[in-house]
């Protein structure tokens, strides 16, 4: 079994997979100060809940872009797992060549989710990953990481909004009725959705305009089917991305 971790900056997601099959994922959130032992008691209660052993993991996979985890991670799969981890960064197979001025630039999240959707939907394709930040990538119809964009993420947005504005009260992020909010909470939701609607839609137009021709366009991350609904740009949504490309790159690293 193949025990994936991708560690976000707000968020980590974690999945079990035996040979192709998910069998289970978590989603936690990312905690800079945890220390190996907090997180491996964390693991161990995650895997009993759900009947699963520890030692059943062969390999283990992360992609970090917290780096102050990476180390707590690592001792954890080690003490823990007894399995030496593979981490996601330079000097890993991928498969994929890095078209951009510095490819150490690229986080390690966005080059796990290119190498899945470009597995499982062919190229040209753009992933739209709903996060901490909204990153857009740019994947060529023969599995070249051309590039992107990063924009601030929605909850980003909403805190920024929330802080400078003392008058405005915290919503709940949902989907409101009508884009023309008639009170103050409406409001803020119909801005606040359809603003990264309208913000991911015109990106994307962007970026196919550049590139010249169609590309497939997958959302992915927690927000991401909140924002997919409206979107007109967006064809598919599939939330477990980047835990497959993880899946994909253990496997050509093994």
């Amino acid at each position: 079994m193949i025990l994936a971790i991708d560690v976000g900056n707000t968020n980590t997601v974690l999945g079990v997979f035996a040979d192709e099959d998910l069998l289970v994922d978590w989603r936690i959130s990312t905690d800079r100060y945890k220390t190996a032992d907090e997180y491996g008691m964390l693991f161990f209660d995650l895997f009993n809940y759900n009947d699963l052993k520890a030692d059943d993991i062969e390999r283990i996979i992360i992609s970090c872009v917290v780096p102050s985890v990476v180390n707590a991670l690592e001792e954890v799969a080690i003490k823990y797992f007894g399995v030496e981890p593979l981490i996601v960064g330079p000097g890993i197979k991928t498969a994929m060549d890095i078209k951009i001025e510095n490819p150490k630039e690229v986080g390690a999240d966005r080059i796990v989710n290119a190498v899945a959707a470009y597995n499982l939907y062919g190229g040209p394709v753009i992933v739209v990953d709903f996060g901490t930040a909204t990153t857009f990538c740019l994947i060529s119809e023969q599995g070249n990481y051309l590039g992107g964009a990063i924009a601030p993420g929605i909850d980003i947005s909403m805190d920024a909004l929330f802080s400078y504005a003392d008058k405005l009260p915290k919503v709940e992020l949902e989907k409101p009725e009508s884009v023309i909010g008639k009170n103050t909470l409406d409001s803020l939701k119909a801005g606040i959705i359809y603003g990264a609607v309208g913000q991911v839609d015109g990106v994307v137009r962007e970026i196919k305009a550049d590139l010249d021709q169609e590309a497939e366009v997958i959302a992915t991350g927690g927000l991401a089917d909140l924002v997919s609904d409206e979107s007109e740009e967006i064809d598919r949504t599939n939330s477990l991305l980047t835990l497959q490309g993880l899946r994909m790159i253990s496997e050509l690293n093994s």
